[in-house]
């Protein structure tokens, strides 16, 4: 056997080794070839993970829309809350001088327990933790203001540090809450927000904030732009962006002055008096704007403290028995038909109806007495005529007509209809002094209005319009009609008998007189079905009284509605009436006052012009321009140039005030008769004469016949006398 040649083996091994690295390197084109071609590997995008590494975005945070009153002052804003951070380790700490950690626990549980609800004792034990790098303090650590914050900072404590996390101001606490409602940011469930949250993540969970939810939340926007890897944005490359759209601003119709002051009053009654429940109205008769309102129990906004007594919004998701306030609809329904004579007599007391019997709150009753007497000492016998008169489905027609049973679309969530069973003949009787159905604030506001208004009902609004806070586009929320019921003439006179409710020696409503002011009003004491029995409770305190006022009576600015549900009372001298006039009194007196003011105001703005300058042009241009403004002018002088003139230009002066022009001729003596001294005295300033005043008053003689030359005189004697 021959033995092969080390040459030849060499050979073949360099022949296979040279066939092995060309097919490596063909492997290695090929793949570098698809690569290019495909420009991904492994399923990744190589071009796209290249542009990731040097492209940098960021976003563009949108804020969500703030909440104003009616004259812009803030309801709700964005804010910025911080939660609390103690680092524990010492891990991120350069350097010894400025340690990045907790270096004296008991100091820092000392300093935190000055600004946050935790002991030093409580903060101390977290501080205490073992393999833990960071600690927060629970709900006492979170949602911090920005005050507090610096606060703490302020303290110098090494390894305090803050997280921020956006949210919801409400600057003004109590205020309309159930209405205005809160926003939050949603939470996993665990309770914790999500990671990196911004403005535009905060949802709405009550009222308007709930209701406008989408109108008030905005919409991120982002930027886009390659940076090499230091860091420095690349030459000509190109920056994307995205503006970020911030949500509508929404202006309400409440008055932050009466919302602040119906709040104090409310919360006062409340502690006073603890009732289960109370709501205040006060509305705009002419357009059905909510001018305030308020409820108990109520909550703070920003804290929300309070917010577990009650989250149901009282005036639209609560039905109740109205009683006697709902006659009202029932007068001026009887009116409108034509039923409704004040001096007719019936017998009060009591009435049988089939299935049962209406009794007057007098089981007694007051013997025969008038309609309008019945009206003043809110006899139920009396409007159970009333209404059989009109006839049952007739009366149904106007209840309707007013409403009920109707929710009023305000726009809140959750709003109710009330329910009217209205089958047999006791429970239609009942409707007609308001027990056997349920109604909701709301309803009876939007019915009212009605009665205010000239007969024209009008939906009760909470906004007054939508603003864009870039472009500055409104939305304004028209007043809206929503029918008319009865006419303007029974709608005024439902007004005038309604006063003597207020004003008559019988009248049930003689406590709600206001000085100076005239009211139209109906008391109401309802009955309150117990829960457990079914039955209507009796005695004690166990009903809802409630008033509602409009003034002034003879055109009403204003309707105020009152509800105070089982207040507790102590006192055998006071009744429930009394606890409703705690509130009902100062509020509307309030209300007129501010009223009369904004009329006198608008008034005098009226009456209110800038003074043109006429000095250097002719007399007859001068007089022209002066009675456009509707200006009294006296003239002095009888040449045909303006040289003086008293106002000076530009001040603001009142329509018909006097104007005194001197010309360029001789100077005239004006007639001033019936002038002011004030007056007179201005012709002294203008002319440089002087005028000896003779008693007190206006003029009666002047020392220098009218049209007299003046020129010479030194002084002027002028008689003043009373008028």
């Amino acid at each position: 056997m021959k033995n092969r040649s080390p040459f030849k083996n060499r050979k073949n091994m360099t022949i296979l080794l040279f066939f092995l690295a060309g097919l490596t390197f063909m492997v290695f084109v090929g793949r570098f070839a698809y690569i290019m071609v495909k420009g991904e590997i492994n399923g990744e995008d190589l071009s796209q993970n290249v542009n990731n590494l040097y492209t940098r975005s960021s976003v563009l945070e949108a804020n969500r829309g703030a909440i104003y009153d009616v004259g812009g002052n803030t309801i709700a804003v964005d804010a910025t809350s911080y939660s609390l951070i103690a680092v524990l380790t010492d891990e991120w700490s350069n350097t010894p001088e400025k340690p990045l950690h907790v270096v004296n626990k008991q100091k820092t549980a000392a300093a935190l327990a000055k600004h946050i609800s935790m002991s030093e004792a409580e903060i101390l034990k977290k501080l205490n933790q073992e393999n833990l790098s960071q600690v927060e303090f629970g709900s006492a650590g979170k949602k911090l203001t920005y005050d507090m914050k610096s606060s703490i900072e302020k303290e110098k404590l090494p390894g305090i540090i803050f997280d921020e996390t956006p949210t919801r101001l409400y600057p003004n606490g109590t205020f309309a809450s159930h209405i205005v409602g809160y926003a939050e940011l949603p939470t996993d469930k665990n309770g914790e927000p999500s990671v990196n949250p911004s403005n535009d993540d905060l949802v709405g969970l009550m009222g308007i904030e709930q209701s406008y939810n989408a109108e008030l939340t905005g919409k991120d926007g982002s930027i886009e732009y390659q940076k090499d890897s230091f860091g420095y944005v690349l030459p000509n490359s190109s920056v994307k962006s995205t503006d970020p759209i911030d949500g509508k601003d929404i202006y309400l119709t409440l008055d932050k002055r009466m919302q602040v002051y119906l709040e104090s009053i409310m919360t006062e009654v409340n502690d006073k008096y603890q009732p289960v429940g109370m709501t205040a109205t006060l509305m705009n008769p002419e357009t059905g704007a909510i001018i305030a309102a308020s409820q108990r129990p109520s909550f703070n906004g920003t804290t929300k403290e309070g917010i577990g007594d009650l989250w149901q919004n009282l005036l639209v998701e609560n039905t109740f028995e109205p009683g006697s306030t709902m006659k009202v609809l029932t007068l001026a329904s009887a009116i409108n038909e034509g039923v409704f004579n004040p001096s007719e007599t019936y017998m009060s007391g009591s009435k049988t109806i089939e299935g049962g019997k209406v009794n007057d709150h007098n089981v007694n009753g007051w013997g025969q007495i008038s309609y309008l007497e019945g009206l003043e000492r809110s006899s139920n016998v009396a409007f159970v005529n009333l209404m059989e008169k009109m006839g049952t489905e007739t009366w149904k027609e106007y209840m309707d007509k007013f409403g009920i049973g109707k929710t009023t679309s305000t726009g809140l969530p959750n709003e109710q209809e009330g329910f009217n069973p209205y089958m047999w003949p006791l429970e239609k009787a009942n409707t007609s002094f308001g027990q056997g159905l349920t109604i909701t604030v709301m309803q009876m506001m939007q019915a009212y209005s009605a009665v205010a208004n000239e007969g024209k009902m009008m939906k009760p609004q909470f906004i007054s319009k939508l603003v864009d806070p870039i472009t500055g586009n409104e939305k304004i929320i028209e007043p809206e009609v929503v029918s008319e019921p009865v006419s303007k003439e029974s709608a005024n006179q439902a007004l005038n008998y309604l006063k003597e409710v207020v004003y008559s020696e019988n009248g049930t409503g003689q406590a709600y007189k206001i000085e100076g002011y005239e009211i139209a009003a109906k008391t109401g004491t309802a009955q309150i079905v117990n829960p457990d029995t079914k039955m209507y409770y009796s005695g004690g305190n166990n009903y809802i009284y409630s008033v509602v006022g409009m003034a002034p009576a003879d055109d009403p600015k204003v309707i105020l509605y009152i509800t105070v549900q089982q207040p507790i009372i102590n006192n055998s001298s006071i009744i429930g009436g009394d606890v409703v006039k705690a509130i009902f009194n100062p509020v509307m007196k309030r209300t007129l006052e501010y009223q009369q003011l904004t009329d006198e105001s608008q008034s005098q703005n009226l009456n209110q012009v800038e003074m043109p300058k006429v000095t250097g042009i002719s007399k007859v241009d001068a007089l022209e321009k002066l009675n456009e403004a509707k200006l009294d002018v006296t003239i002095i002088g009888n040449g045909d140039a303006v040289v003086q003139q008293l106002p000076l230009p530009q001040k603001i002066i009142i329509k018909n005030q006097r104007i005194i022009l001197m010309t360029n001729g001789a100077m005239t003596m004006p007639d001033m008769t019936g002038w002011s001294k004030n007056d007179v005295l201005k012709v002294s300033e203008i002319t440089g004469i002087k005028f000896i005043f003779e008693g007190e008053g206006y003029v009666v003689e002047q020392g220098l016949m009218p049209q007299a030359n003046m020129q010479n005189e030194e002084t002027i004697t002028i008689t003043l006398a009373s008028p």
